[in-house]
Parts: C-alpha cells; sequence; structure tokens
C-alpha cells in the first residue's frame, strides 16, 4: 500500500525550502511560510507531548525572526543618529509599499522615506546617507539571521517527522 504521507513530506519539506529561499527578499516573509507547512503536518499527524514542545519552539522561533528583522534594520540606522520616529515610519512606508510593489521595490521605498525624511530633520545629506546605509546593513544582518533561523525550523520539523 502506497503512504501518501511520504508524499505529504515531500510536498512539506519543498514548500519550506521555498520559504527558506524568499528569505533574502526583504519583507517576504518567509519565516512564515516556513511554518505554515509544520503547522499543517501538526493538523495532520497530530500533535504529542514532544512534538507539541517542538512545534512551540518553531513558533517562537518564527516570531523572533520576524521581530529581529525590523530591530536589526532600524537599530542600524538608530546607531547613525536617526530617531525612531523616521525609523518606523520608513518600515511602515516600505511595508505599505510592499503591497503595491514587489517586496524589493518596498525595500527601496522604505530606504528612500528614511533618507528624505532624515535629510529634512538633519538638513545633511550626509548623516541622511550614513543613517540609509546602516539601515540597509541591518537588513542585510537581518537576512543572514533569518536565514539560520529558517534552517533551524526545518531542521528541527525534520526532527519531528523522524522521531515523533
Amino acid at each position: 500500500m502506497f503512504n501518501w504521507m511520504i508524499v505529504v513530506n515531500i510536498l512539506l519539506l519543498f514548500i519550506m525550502l521555498f520559504g527558506l529561499m524568499s528569505l533574502s527578499i526583504p519583507l517576504v516573509p518567509g519565516l512564515v511560510i516556513i511554518w505554515v507547512p509544520v503547522l499543517i503536518y501538526g493538523l495532520i499527524d497530530g500533535f504529542s507531548v514532544g512534538s507539541g514542545i517542538i512545534f512551540g519552539v518553531i513558533t517562537v522561533l518564527m516570531i523572533i525572526g520576524n521581530l529581529l528583522d525590523n530591530i536589526l534594520m532600524g537599530t542600524g540606522a538608530r546607531q547613525q543618529g536617526a530617531s525612531w520616529g523616521t525609523i518606523i515610519l520608513a518600515l511602515l512606508g516600505g511595508l505599505i509599499a510592499t503591497i503595491f510593489l514587489t517586496p524589493l521595490g518596498g525595500f527601496a521605498v522604505t530606504l528612500l522615506i528614511l533618507y528624505l525624511l532624515e535629510y529634512m530633520r538633519e538638513k545633511d545629506s550626509k548623516k541622511a546617507y550614513e543613517s540609509t546605509k546602516s539601515m540597509a546593513l541591518g537588513c542585510g544582518w537581518a537576512v543572514l539571521s533569518r536565514m539560520g533561523i529558517g534552517f533551524v525550523m526545518i531542521l528541527l520539523w525534520g526532527l519531528w517527522v523522524w522521531k515523533f
């Protein structure tokens, strides 16, 4: 008899790997894309105490990873003197722009808004540029950290499938 769970597991793994690859694109919720197949697997296979703990850890990692993204982007700009208000407005503007543009377009809008608002606030193009550059570098660190977290999430799911 054919075991459909093997096919389901392979399909879920491919979706998770797509989510992992999407983490290199700013503002794409790659960790959520990884988390949803884990949830689907749990709903299909059922939750035991051990698998429930693993699912809880994966969920916490997803939440931390999504928050870490914004923190790393904003902290870099803040260290260069950008105000938190400007940073929040830039992130919100980029999020809204992502709805109408591609995620990369939303990222570009985020940086543009930060530069323009910081230039208007400081009247110094060099300071505005340094804040914007730091936000972009923070985004790079955020991508690397989210990829690491996504990889750990997939490994934990693999442990769940194999052991529980």
